[in-house]
C-alpha cells in the first residue's frame, strides 16, 4: 500500500523487541567448532551407546577435522579386540561410520554454513583410542 492508501501514514510492521547492542554477529570460529564437537559427540554416542571422553575440532581452510578421543568399545568389541580380532572391530565401525555419514554431515554443515562435498572416518582403538571424522566443505 502506498502512504496515500493508508491516509497518508506509512505503516510498519510490529517494533524490533530486541535491543541493538544486544545483535550477535556470525559465530567465532571458536564457537563453530565447540559447536561441532557437542553435536559429532552426541551423535557417536546416540548411534552406538557408547562415547567417547573428548571431542577436539580443528577447522582449517576448506577442512573440518573432528577427533573423538579416549573412545568407549562396545562389550562384544572389547571382546573381540581381546580375542585378536581389532582389524574386525575397524572394519565394522568404518562401515558403520560410512552408514551415518549423513548425520555427521548435517550436524558441520549447520555449524559452518557451508556445503560437505567429501567425507572420511578412521577409527584406532589401539591405546591411546581414537576415531578422526574428516569433511572437505565447499
Amino acid at each position: 500500500m502506498t502512504e496515500q492508501e493508508t491516509g497518508g501514514s506509512r505503516q510498519e510492521g510490529p517494533q524490533d523487541p530486541g535491543r541493538p547492542e544486544d545483535r550477535r554477529g556470525p559465530p567465532t570460529e571458536a564457537e563453530v567448532s565447540d559447536e561441532i564437537s557437542r553435536e559429532i559427540l552426541r551423535i557417536h554416542e546416540e548411534s552406538y551407546g557408547k562415547g567417547a571422553e573428548r571431542a577436539e575440532t580443528l577447522i582449517q581452510g576448506d577442512w573440518v577435522v573432528v577427533i573423538l578421543g579416549g573412545l568407549e568399545l562396545l562389550p562384544n568389541e572389547a571382546f573381540l579386540v581381546e580375542s585378536g580380532h581389532q582389524e574386525s572391530v575397524v572394519q565394522v565401525r568404518h562401515h558403520y561410520q560410512q552408514a551415518i555419514q549423513a548425520t555427521y554431515t548435517a550436524a558441520v554443515e549447520r555449524a559452518t554454513g557451508r556445503n560437505v562435498v567429501a567425507f572420511a572416518s578412521s577409527t584406532s582403538i589401539d591405546e591411546p583410542s581414537f576415531v578422526s571424522e574428516i569433511f572437505k566443505l565447499e
